[in-house]
């Protein structure tokens, strides 16, 4: 069987490669400049070449404050250049896999958010990837999941963000009514192959398990990495942004468990594990 995935320099890319170098796995993942998911034409120039059985689209914009200026490049990237990829999947009779965001949601509910509630964006980022989801799952062999405050080796996680204030700050705000489920790269990929050897096909929210706000996920890797900072926690109101962003998008992983019967980790149990990896120097 043989993978391609997009968006290789990213945090979730990397750790697909990583389990697939591991396994000796037969995978491609073009660079930007090899693979421009904007152009439908290279786009299947190469899906003919390689001839996947599964597209692993690790692609998108993420950046939520650039998309509120600039939401024709995020629409192109997280919209368009889904239908583009999806249309080349079904061409070759492959099989596709995305990945959308919690900001899908408006944070209202105040608990765990379901596959069947109904999204509803604030920003300008979370429109783009509910677009794209829809763009996904119009081809039926495809596989779509949610996730939520992304962890893994890479410099756009918030964890890698703290390492760095806790260098340049004794004291460190971090705000206690952010409430989403921290989710780590390794749990991804591993829950992710699983199923596709189920082949599991439609929309789930694949996370870790129980909820935390920043702060305690702050507090808790914190210990777990002997920083002797003090973290404060404070509202997110505190930093000020021209973006609207949910409070609450905590999303229940009950579905995709339940269909492959599997008990993912609490999120406290995977950020051991991280917290060892850094400390090797793994990440």
């Amino acid at each position: 069987m043989k993978f391609l995935i997009t968006g290789s320099s990213g945090q979730l890319a990397k750790a697909f490669i990583n389990t697939f170098n591991k396994d000796s796995i037969d995978y491609l993942a073009p660079t930007e400049q090899e693979l421009d998911i904007t152009n439908q034409s290279k786009i299947a120039n190469i899906f003919t070449e390689y001839k996947p059985n599964f597209i692993i689209n690790c692609a998108a914009y993420t950046n939520v404050e650039k998309a509120e200026q600039d939401p024709t490049t995020a629409y192109l990237i997280n919209k368009t250049s889904v239908s583009y990829l999806t249309e080349e999947t079904k061409r070759i009779n492959a099989k596709f896999i995305h990945f959308s965001t919690d900001y899908v949601f408006d944070g209202k509910k105040n608990d765990f958010y379901t596959e069947s509630d109904i999204p509803n964006p604030l920003n300008e980022y979370g429109k783009t990837k509910l677009a794209g989801e829809e763009e996904a799952l119009k081809y039926s062999n495809s596989l779509v999941c949610r996730l939520s405050w992304v962890i893994g080796n890479g410099q756009q996680n918030f964890l890698y963000k703290l390492s760095n204030w806790v260098k340049e700050h004794n004291t460190i705000k971090v705000s206690d009514d952010e409430i989403s489920v921290p989710c780590f790269t390794f749990d991804i990929v591993k829950y992710i192959l699983i199923a596709l050897d189920n082949n599991l096909n439609g929309l789930y929210h694949l996370t870790n398990s129980s909820k935390a706000s920043r702060y305690e996920l702050a507090l808790e890797y914190a210990r777990l990495m002997n920083f002797s900072n003090e973290i404060v926690p404070v509202p997110m109101s505190t930093f000020p942004s021209q973006v609207k962003r949910p409070l609450y998008t905590a999303m229940a992983n009950k579905k995709i468990s339940k269909e492959l019967n599997i008990n993912i980790p609490d999120w406290r149990e995977s950020l051991k594990l991280f917290s060892a990896m850094v400390k090797q120097n793994e990440y």
